[in-house]
């Protein structure tokens, strides 16, 4: 469905019914994302009896798949992400969502539970991170993206998915099917060159503020999740576990950056573990460590 918001409009989709987990995707994705996750999760869930029922919402942000790409870089700022967010879970008649974020959609994730605590239930973060705490790396970051963003304007996204898929960071992704790979390209590639351009200005790393002062304001349930193979996110993740107030963290074997991509069974396990086991005793479960 297509919901207008804060004077843009989003590509929505809504799976089931009931308390809302709401699924944000990383940087060059979709809502096709998660088509995976989300027919995982509802075949799980039921056997665990502690929610009840449930809806699914996905959503394409702000200049990625279906939704609108704005021509101002502002629009996209983390502050205005956040309200568009609730401004959808109120027209989906939603006071509060369990949020999962993944990479960009983590770094929402978290903002949204710092910035608006009482529209998140639950917060899970995958590959996530509270920003970047140097002002000099981050005016770094913010420089190298501006770059970026210019050789997606000028050189296509065709050209920018090649560039982007050659990042390190993914290179566990190398060992996927062929067929995980060419469906995850053909997803990077319905995306627009203004929408990728001024996702990177507007919401990218380099621009957000960070939250790494804030972190013990987010009281509620919070599971952290990194691959074993992705260095910078398990120290991102160790830094994290001992700032948050109610935090568990679990680090996924053979997976890189992209944990749900790479191995979707486990990462699904315990996401599913967490909110609907974990949530209402706050009992020790196997391989999630919780503080």
């Amino acid at each position: 469905m297509r919901v207008e918001v804060n004077g843009a409009g989003y590509n929505v989709e809504v799976h089931g019914d009931g308390p809302p987990l709401i699924l944000l995707h990383g940087f060059t994705g979709s809502a096709r994302t998660w088509d995976a996750q989300v027919v995982k999760i509802r075949a799980l869930a039921p056997a665990k009896g502690r929610w009840g029922d449930h809806s699914i919402v996905v959503v394409d942000l702000l200049g990625h798949g279906q939704t609108d790409a704005p021509t101002d870089p502002e629009r996209y700022r983390m502050e205005r992400a956040s309200e568009d967010v609730c401004a959808i879970l109120d027209t989906l008649g939603h006071s509060r969502a369990a949020v999962l974020g993944y990479s960009m959609g983590g770094r929402l994730a978290l903002h949204l539970a710092v910035e608006c605590p009482e529209r998140v239930a639950a917060l899970v973060l995958e590959s996530g991170s509270p920003g970047i705490a140097d002002p000099v790396e981050r005016q770094e970051r913010a420089a190298r993206d501006a770059q970026l963003a210019s050789f997606i304007e000028q050189e296509g996204v065709s050209s920018f998915v090649r560039r982007w898929e050659a990042n390190p960071i993914f290179e566990s992704q190398r060992v996927l099917p062929k067929e995980a790979r060419s469906s995850l390209r053909s997803q990077r590639l319905q995306n627009s060159s203004v929408g990728l351009a001024n996702s990177l200005r507007g919401m990218g790393a380099g621009a957000q503020e960070p939250l790494w002062d804030r972190l013990d304001t987010v009281v509620v349930p919070t599971l952290l999740l990194a691959g074993e193979h992705d260095r910078k996110y398990q120290a991102l993740l160790e830094r994290m576990w001992e700032r948050l107030p109610r935090v568990g963290a679990a680090v996924i074997p053979d997976a890189g950056h992209a944990v749900h991509l790479e191995q979707p069974d486990g990462y699904v396990n315990r996401v599913v573990e967490f909110l609907w086991g974990q949530l209402p005793g706050w009992n020790s479960r196997e391989e999630i460590e919780w503080r």
